[in-house]
């Protein structure tokens, strides 16, 4: 047991990114510290806890306390999640789908966890933007990850225009993400905006059965017909 005086830690715990066996992705130091803990921080609690009953079924759902974090949750909020930390119990952070804390809501309560003095502990599981800039062959020495672009077509084309010049002059890639359901909208207009020579990387459905990475000129894309809706993907571009 812990003295009362003692802080708990705080557990970056990923999760799969879609249906399938979670220990094909994931290591088993997962499964022991869901064996552990009891307390959560999660985006959403159905899904946290289908997550966490697949990882670890035999882990009993009654004693599962969740805590849930997203873009409705009140800043005041915050601190009282982490008060079972403050209290010397540990706590898991889970996002929906791969890395905690990128590209995830969950920054916030990491943010909050240093400024206690809480140790934070990450844990080892995929990301599907490194899975996707490490199969892409563009430049894994320097890489931007810019989330979502604006979705009004002329915004986008500015914005598009901008990043294809930086990859250009900086030798850097540049790393983005839609709504899936926008996904085949996106890569309509990305095959409109980009430079021919541009390089496109598409990773869809990453650590699935149906997973899908390829890396073309957008004129080569213009041949290739691929169906992205609602299928999580990554957008690589990198104009040499």
């Amino acid at each position: 047991m812990k003295s009362q005086n003692t802080l708990g830690k705080l557990y970056l715990i990923p999760t799969t990114m879609g249906d399938c066996d979670p220990m094909d992705v994931l290591p088993q130091t997962i499964k022991r510290a869901i064996d552990l803990i009891d307390y959560y921080i999660v985006e959403n609690e159905k899904t946290a806890r289908k997550s966490i009953k697949q990882v670890q079924p035999e882990k009993k759902q009654s004693e599962l306390i969740l805590f849930a974090l997203n873009k409705r949750t009140e800043i005041q909020e915050h601190k009282e999640f982490i008060k079972p930390l403050l209290e010397g119990k540990d706590m898991g952070l889970m996002s929906e789908a791969g890395c905690p804390g990128v590209a995830d809501p969950g920054a916030v309560i990491v943010k909050l966890a240093h400024e206690k003095g809480i140790q934070v502990v990450p844990l080892v599981g995929p990301s599907s933007i490194l899975l996707a800039m490490m199969a892409s062959g563009m430049n894994g020495q320097s890489f931007t990850f810019h989330g979502y672009l604006p979705i009004e077509k002329g915004e986008k084309k500015a914005n598009l225009k901008v990043l294809e010049k930086i990859s250009q002059e900086r030798n850097q890639s540049q790393i983005f993400i839609e709504t899936p359901y926008r996904n085949n909208k996106m890569l309509e207009d990305l095959l409109q905006i980009l430079n021919p020579e541009t390089h496109l990387c598409i990773a869809a459905d990453i650590t699935l059965s149906t997973e899908y990475i390829k890396t073309k000129k957008a004129k080569d894309w213009k041949k290739e017909t691929v169906d992205l809706h609602n299928r999580p993907a990554i957008f690589i571009i990198h104009k040499m």
